[in-house]
């Protein structure tokens, strides 16, 4: 499989990327978190403010988990983790925002790590193609073998995450940043585990598909 000609980040500046988009994801509600505290000191309703709290460290501590598969190192080099920690972070994932419901189809098995991570960042995309809400279906196929993931989505305003497409194509037209690093490092699991990835758009749902290619 050709490499990519946009898989240009080094190291250091792949990890800070990532860095910055994971502290992105967590500020919002640990914010929340603070501001509950505030509303306590200030003399507001207990219930209220405990309530923020309490939904607002559910959503951080979900997200963490999530980053901590879906990026992090999560175990060591050639570890393996089971799709059932993948299916479990993608569901709490979704359900702290309570607008996406995800269904997860497939065999539980022990695969490679960075196939777990491509599975999760694959999900992540599908997820940002459906802002308002719907449905994700996720397919896992023979994952220890000749795997391959498919990921449906239907929703209102469902579209393919536009940077997705162009760090595909391979004619992307700005540098990578923050907010594109997490598709940029979707698809450079995908290169790393030899797997190809595709989409089908149709009228009322999307298919995102991550395949073992051919040796």
């Amino acid at each position: 499989m050709p490499r990519n000609p946009n898989l240009t980040l080094d190291g250091p500046d792949l990890a800070a990327l990532l860095c910055s988009r994971v502290c992105h994801d967590v500020i919002s509600p640990v914010g929340a978190i603070n501001n509950g505290l505030e509303l306590l000191d200030e003399g507001g309703s207990d219930a209220d403010a405990l309530d923020l709290i309490r939904t607002s460290a559910l959503n951080a501590a979900v997200r963490l988990k999530f980053a901590r598969l879906a990026f992090g190192a999560s175990g060591s080099v050639g570890a393996s983790i089971d799709t059932g920690e993948a299916e479990k972070a993608a569901k709490d994932f979704a359900a702290a925002e309570k607008k996406t419901e995800v269904t997860w189809n497939g065999p539980r098995a022990i695969i490679a790590k960075n196939r777990v991570k491509l599975l999760l960042n694959l999900f992540l995309v599908a997820y940002g193609g459906i802002p308002r809400g719907g449905s994700i279906d996720v397919t896992l196929e023979d994952p220890e073998q000749e795997a391959k993931f498919s990921i449906t989505i239907r929703g209102r305003m469902m579209r393919v995450p536009a940077k997705f497409v162009e760090i595909c194509s391979g004619e992307m037209e700005e540098a990578v940043d923050a907010h594109s690093i997490q598709p940029y490092y979707t698809v450079l699991l995908a290169e790393e585990c030899g797997m190809e990835l595709g989409y089908v758009v149709s009228e009322d749902k999307i298919v995102f598909t991550a395949r073992t290619v051919a040796a």
